[in-house]
């Protein structure tokens, strides 16, 4: 009876979570990173250069953008007419851009982004215990088989079949589990791996890093009585995220951190933008969450952005 019910509830939650992976929509960037429609008549009637560039800097000088191209330019999707937010990727299958983009998974043919990274990450959790359990139970049958103590019946073979699967698919999923843990902890995304995010001072992998705890939280949410359950209790609205390199005061000049008072006579200073709440909430010690706050931070208005080269990257 113990054994049942604990088959069901892994079995249950295994289920729950793969099909919340597999439907849940990846999120978009919303309507203020897409160009006017007159910015859009702009960007393809002028030349490449500095008219483009005027465009963009128009587009985006009061968005809360901070990461770009590998050339310092502001990070623009030529199929989706869009700006694209930080971390914001273009994903080829889907063909449309993903917000926080991990990858395009096919095995649940979705994209991993912001909206159903918790619920992937849950997924190849309970995935696992499940396969674990089920190799543990069967065990003991297991070796039965090869010490025949199983009746001689084709209901052996089953069991060496289910052994063997449970055991493999354990073994890949453990390492695959394990590395989505480290991106976690790191607040990476599998993009962000192989091309580390592109600020305007420097390329720096730990950019949105944040420690241990405020990274697990930015994924799993406040709330820890939905940590285990798939549903959704990320923190922010994708869109913009929280870095240890931007300042929190927008009235102050924004200077990357680690850097000395010298470096503020140098080129390297960060554009001070107004943080959203989804990025001011976890550089703070208060650990509630509003949604109300964050949408009043979007009227707010920024300084504009330098003058950047247009690139194309999707």
């Amino acid at each position: 009876v113990v054994c049942l019910v604990a088959y069901h509830i892994f079995f249950m939650l295994f289920v729950w979570s793969y099909w919340k992976t597999i439907f849940t929509l990846p999120m978009n960037p919303s309507k203020e990173f897409h160009l006017s429609y007159s910015d859009k008549e702009s960007l393809e009637r002028e030349p490449r250069g500095e008219s483009q560039q005027e465009v963009l800097r128009r587009a985006a000088k009061d968005l809360p953008i901070y990461t770009r191209t590998m050339s310092g330019a502001i990070r623009y999707c030529d199929r989706c007419h869009l700006v694209k937010p930080d971390r914001c990727h273009h994903c080829s299958v889907c063909d449309k851009c993903i917000l926080k983009m991990d990858h395009h998974c096919p095995w649940v043919n979705n994209c991993v982004g912001f909206s159903n990274y918790k619920f992937f990450l849950l997924f190849l959790a309970y995935s696992l215990l499940y396969c674990l359990f089920i190799a543990a139970t069967d065990l003991q049958y297991f070796i039965k088989f090869w010490t025949n103590g199983l009746p001689d019946t084709q209901a052996k073979f089953h069991i060496m079949f289910l052994f063997f699967a449970a055991a493999m698919f354990s073994v890949s999923l453990s390492s695959l589990f394990g590395y989505h843990c480290w991106l976690v902890s790191k607040n990476k995304s599998t993009l962000e791996v192989f091309r580390a995010p592109i600020f305007r001072h420097r390329t720096d992998k730990n950019g949105f890093s944040l420690g241990f705890s405020k990274n697990l939280r930015q994924v799993f949410g406040d709330e820890k009585k939905y940590w285990l359950l798939p549903v959704f209790s990320s923190l922010g609205d994708g869109c913009s995220f929280p870095t240890c390199l931007v300042n929190q005061d927008p009235e102050q000049a924004s200077t990357p951190g680690g850097l000395n008072s010298a470096s503020k006579n140098e080129n390297h200073v960060f554009p001070a933008k107004p943080l959203r709440e989804s990025q001011s909430h976890l550089l703070t010690d208060t650990p509630s969450w509003s949604e109300t706050s964050g949408k009043a931070e979007k009227g707010k208005v920024g300084m504009t952005n330098p003058a950047l080269t247009m690139e194309n990257e999707t």
